[in-house]
């Protein structure tokens, strides 16, 4: 089952259903107004919805013409969003480059920051902000949603409460982050709105591209149309989606509709910490990766971070080359 909100008069949008090819939807307002709705109800209200994608797909429902650029993203604001890093050898490459030490302990305890989850960005809307100078880059992430989830659940019981799948673009400026980790604080001004992609899919979907705790599908991110990275999500991913949703939950309670996200895939290759695509590589998730490798290799990097009016595209296809979240395509613009 794929599930969109449409542009409405609210600032939380319409809960549509969409079809498995991404060209039809139909409302689901008879069943939940809303994607939180939904979520808050999820188990009386995941059959009905279920139901009524089945009649879409068999065309017992009409439906009407589905436009990812009419969507917001499927949660427009959420009570929670948790940004883990569950690839290592993506937190190992940015450190490096800001001369920090990884200790042993990243590898056995996630790192997550709480994110501002009151202003996610349309898939499709441009990336607003005052300076280029800021160092801006993209993170392209897989993201869960989840029901109420218990403090203290364990890994094994995590996994049950994933009730969504979706993409994101968790934006990045490079440039302000380590002054404030150097407050010893946190992310907070480093990190502006974030844009997930147009449908959020329920697991089932997948067949055996999801494991219950990761998708086992190549992400794509295209810079300025170019193809800069297609790394496989399932593979390095250090910690599983069970396991970053049992770490945020070690001392709360997590509210229906809160959003886990993957952090940025990355790839190895051949142990070491990966090539651009040009290069016979998976190539990168992120511009600061591909500015690590430049600096080890050539001393400096020499890849820009975004300027405005630059396009960043991510997507991710099924076996058969189709889209399965439809894209965030997005440009980066300026806020004045």
């Amino acid at each position: 089952m794929k599930l969109a909100t449409l542009k409405s008069g609210s600032r939380d949008g319409e809960l549509v259903i969409v079809s498995n090819d991404l060209r039809r939807y139909t409302p689901a307002g008879s069943i939940a107004a809303t994607m939180q709705m939904a979520l808050d109800d999820w188990a009386r209200l995941a059959p009905e919805l279920a139901a009524l994608s089945e009649k879409l797909e068999l065309g017992m429902v009409e439906g009407e013409h589905f436009s990812e650029s009419d969507v917001r993203s499927p949660l427009p604001r959420a009570y929670q969003w948790a940004d883990g890093s569950a690839y290592v050898n993506h937190v190992e490459l940015v450190r490096k480059a800001r001369n920090a030490v990884l200790s042993d302990s990243f590898w056995t305890d996630p790192l997550m920051y709480q994110g501002g989850s009151d202003s996610f960005l349309d898939p499709h809307a441009p990336i607003p902000l005052a300076s280029e100078d800021w160092g801006v880059d993209f993170e392209a992430e897989v993201a869960v949603i989840v029901d109420d989830v218990p403090m203290g659940v364990s890994v094994e019981a995590a996994g049950a409460h994933i009730k969504l799948i979706m993409l994101v673009n968790d934006v990045s400026l490079r440039g302000l982050i380590p002054a404030e980790l150097g407050k010893g604080f946190g992310f907070f001004h480093a990190k502006p709105s974030s844009a997930f992609s147009p449908v959020a899919v329920t697991p089932e979907e997948f067949d055996t591209a999801w494991d219950g705790g990761k998708l086992n599908l190549p992400l794509l991110s295209h810079l300025n149309g170019a193809l800069f990275g297609k790394p496989d999500a399932g593979v390095d991913m250090t910690f599983s989606f069970n396991d970053l949703i049992a770490h945020a939950a070690k001392t709360r309670p997590l509210c229906a509709g809160a959003i886990i996200g993957s952090g940025t895939v990355s790839n190895k290759l051949d142990g070491g910490p990966g090539k651009p695509v040009s290069e016979g590589g998976a190539g990168y998730s992120c511009i600061a990766e591909v500015r690590m490798i430049e600096t080890i290799e050539d001393g400096a990097p020499t890849t820009p971070f975004m300027k405005f009016g630059d396009t960043v595209r991510i997507e991710m296809m099924d076996a058969d080359g189709n889209s399965i979240f439809g894209a965030i395509d997005q440009e980066l613009v300026s806020a004045e």
